[in-house]
């Protein structure tokens, strides 16, 4: 059966990653832990469908203030095809220039962390928003694929790619083609992997950061679901009052 033969990759996929990426993951979140401790943010990107894990990781229930995504609606899709769709997105995602302005509406310092998911790594917004995150004195993570990185040839005109920018590589441990099955007679593979990895390298960083903050008596403002029992309405909206209050210092100390 193929979907029982997708879970079952999909299973492996995530086996993989723990017993292969489990130090790297340690590392960037150790990373960002010391960045929100001293009162920065861990930015995070994706364009694309790696727009998924970004906004995946906050707001979300069980995660907390201290990581910000970036989110452009124009590197977003809201359609297939015409305004909003999937060919105009694929057009700016891989045009250079346009991370740099998009950054510039943000206050990135050196205190700060950047976590940059791209499955193949080649595309210029990734590898520029790393790139000039890595100008600005910040520590980059990216989340990407080795496997494309050593097989791809670069496609920037740096001659980068962004596994090559990074501080620490979060190996999603998918195949280049990303898909992971097959059916007979049909000549492309099917059923995608990476945003699955991504989605779960996501939550496994927001577990070891609120571990290693929790550790130094740093509070955690956490978004929980209305479903936990004794969870009030005004909990979240405590979050959201704190979430302010972090964008608010941020731009205060990145002026």
């Amino acid at each position: 059966m193929t979907a029982d033969g997708y879970l079952a990759r999909a299973v492996g996929l995530l086996q993989r990653i723990r017993d292969e990426q489990g130090e790297n993951i340690c590392r960037a979140a150790a990373l960002m832990t010391d960045a929100i401790a001293r009162g920065g943010a861990v930015y995070v990107f994706g364009s694309g469908h790696s727009v998924i894990p970004a906004m995946d990781i906050f707001p979300r229930y069980g995660s907390f203030v201290g990581f910000r995504p970036l989110l452009d609606p124009r590197l977003m899709w809201f359609n297939v095809l015409g305004p909003g769709g999937v060919r105009e997105l694929l057009w700016l995602e891989r045009t250079e220039g346009y991370a740099r302005v998009f950054l510039d509406s943000y206050p990135l310092t050196a205190r700060d962390v950047m976590l940059v998911y791209s499955h193949g790594g080649l595309n210029a917004a990734p590898l520029e928003v790393a790139l000039e995150a890595k100008a600005r004195g910040l520590a980059v993570v990216a989340v990407t694929s080795l496997s494309n990185a050593r097989t791809a040839k670069p496609t920037h005109s740096s001659g980068k790619r962004l596994a090559d920018v990074a501080d620490v590589v979060i190996d999603n441990c998918c195949p280049p083609e990303d898909a992971l099955v097959t059916v007979d007679g049909v000549p492309e593979p099917l059923a995608a992997g990476s945003t699955v990895a991504a989605v779960a390298i996501g939550m496994a960083l927001v577990a070891e950061v609120g571990k290693q903050l929790a550790a130094r008596g740093h509070h955690l403002d956490v978004f929980v679901s209305p479903n936990v029992s004794g969870v009030g309405p005004e909990h979240n909206l405590a979050v959201f009052a704190a979430y302010e209050r972090f964008l608010r210092r941020l731009a205060a100390e990145g002026s």
